[in-house]
């Protein structure tokens, strides 16, 4: 398991409404770039496109704790999926056999783990980025 390291920390703050104001401030910037869905560019996939938007979604279906859990590792989770060359985990999805998903594996500057978790789809190829969280 190769394991990139990233060049930010953790976002500061206890409370999930501190945590998401600072993600969404940097969600914002990705989404003021582009008129359509938002998206980053991963070198892994050759500089393709990566939409974020279920993403939250996704968090919206978790409990307040573990949302602000997740938010905390947003901005290390976006430079994980810029800028790692590294070969993720990458497996066919057992409930969905038209999916592939691709995990990624992360430290943050100041030393705690994280995974970054990428849904793509075979007949499109567009990918999706699912959720971040931290793992020991």
């Amino acid at each position: 398991m190769e394991i990139y390291q990233s060049k930010f920390e953790r976002l500061p703050g206890t409370r999930y409404k501190e945590v998401y104001d600072k993600a969404f401030a940097y969600y914002s910037k990705i989404k003021k770039r582009t008129k359509r869905q938002p998206y980053v560019r991963s070198k892994y996939f050759g500089k393709q496109k990566v939409f974020l938007n279920l993403f939250w979604r996704h968090l919206d279906q978790k409990d307040w704790r573990d949302r602000a859990r997740r938010l905390r590792l947003f901005m290390a989770g976006i430079d994980l999926l810029r800028n790692t060359k590294l070969n993720p985990q990458s497996k066919e999805n057992p409930n969905k056999r038209s999916e592939i998903q691709h995990r990624f594996y992360g430290v943050t500057k100041c030393g705690n783990k994280f995974a970054v978790q990428i849904k793509e789809n075979k007949r499109s190829g567009r990918r999706f980025l699912i959720s971040i969280f931290p793992y020991k």
